[in-house]
């Protein structure tokens, strides 16, 4: 009996040497692979860095935002471009390296082109006709805006059709609900962003609260009731703001509650980055399409580019990384906060 004793305990000892030599393994193993895993993490943040670097990313950098109207043969403002004249606007950003993306990631912040790309935002106001129209076979017809960008971009892969229109109740020209919302679905469909722009194009300086969320819900139902979904950005028109231009961002009229990530003026400079400080949602300028002549010798798009291109690190260039907020160390002051865990310095 005591030998027996004397076994038990000895193949207890050696059961509890095994046991206790399994459980440093198990805890040794957990640690390499977190020393792995940490290794692996630091080596593909500096790939990311150095990616940043080779294409000089600057995410903090200047946005043009371009504001067209119509494109129609013979302009009879100075907001209206010819099919040349539109045309040659788009390939020139083809020719400066230049990816349009929407209102709607623009002010997300959800921007995704290549490597060592610029981003640009087309605007669209006024649902005209000249922008947007089509056959009884649903095809487009030539030298609208529509027509030309996707031209543009089939004959420059890389080049994206992205655009915003802010619609009117004009609606494309349409005036029955069943033809508006065929306008409405088609751009959606073809991956083009809708934007509130009011229902009847209201000057919103001076009036009331009142009378500016009624006039914006107002817009916001006119998309929604087409079968839309509710706009993330507003364009104001005549880039007037109400009184108080959080009535602009946030309000209810009615049953309507609207909400804005963006609102966008008609100012003359291009826009901050939304991962900037200087980032305003409430009053984000634009850039007017227009030649260097007059008053917009400097203002306008033609000038802007120019500048941008001259002025190249004052411009957003990306790093190709969506997930990521690259930019040279120096500009980490501009940085704003929210986006502080996606920031790449370097």
């Amino acid at each position: 009996m005591r030998m027996l004793g004397a076994g038990l305990i000895v193949i207890g000892a050696l059961s509890a040497g095994c046991g206790g030599a399994n459980t440093a393994a198990n805890v040794a193993k957990p640690q390499l692979d977190q020393a792995a895993v940490l290794r692996q993490a630091q080596a593909a943040k500096a790939a990311k860095m150095a990616a940043a670097v080779k294409v000089k990313a600057n995410e903090l950098g200047q946005i043009p935002v371009i504001m067209f109207h119509r494109v129609i043969d013979k302009p009879a403002t100075q907001d209206d471009r010819t099919p040349q004249q539109f045309r040659s606007d788009l390939e020139r950003m083809v020719k400066d390296d230049y990816v349009p993306i929407s209102a709607a990631e623009f002010v997300s912040g959800k921007i995704d082109i290549p490597a060592g790309k610029h981003a640009v935002v087309l605007t669209f106001d006024d649902s005209s006709p000249a922008q947007l129209s089509m056959d009884e076979l649903g095809q487009l017809k030539p030298n609208t805006a529509v027509a030309i960008l996707l031209d543009v971009a089939r004959k420059n892969p890389g080049f994206r059709p992205a655009a915003t229109f802010y619609v009117t109740r004009d609606m494309f020209g349409k005036t029955t609900p069943e033809e508006q919302s065929q306008m409405l679905l088609w751009l959606k469909q073809n991956g083009f962003d809708i934007g509130n722009h009011t229902r009847d194009h209201l000057n919103l300086l001076g009036k009331s609260q009142k009378e500016v969320t009624a006039e914006i819900a107002a817009g916001q139902r006119l998309v929604t009731d087409l079968g839309g979904a509710p706009p993330i950005t507003l364009a104001l028109p005549y880039g007037n703001q109400p009184r108080k231009k959080e009535w602009a961002a946030n309000g209810k009229s009615g049953s309507t509650v609207y909400k804005h990530a963006g609102v966008f003026l008609a100012g003359y400079t291009p826009a901050p980055a939304p991962f900037s400080k200087n980032f305003d949602p409430l009053g984000i300028p634009r850039i007017r399409a227009m030649d260097k002549k007059g008053d917009c010798s400097q203002f306008c798009s033609t000038a802007w580019f120019d500048w941008l291109k001259t002025n190249s690190d004052q411009r957003y260039t990306s790093d190709g990384d969506p997930t990521t907020v690259a930019y040279p160390k120096f500009k980490a002051p501009f940085l704003r906060k929210a986006f502080a865990q996606r920031a790449l310095p370097y």
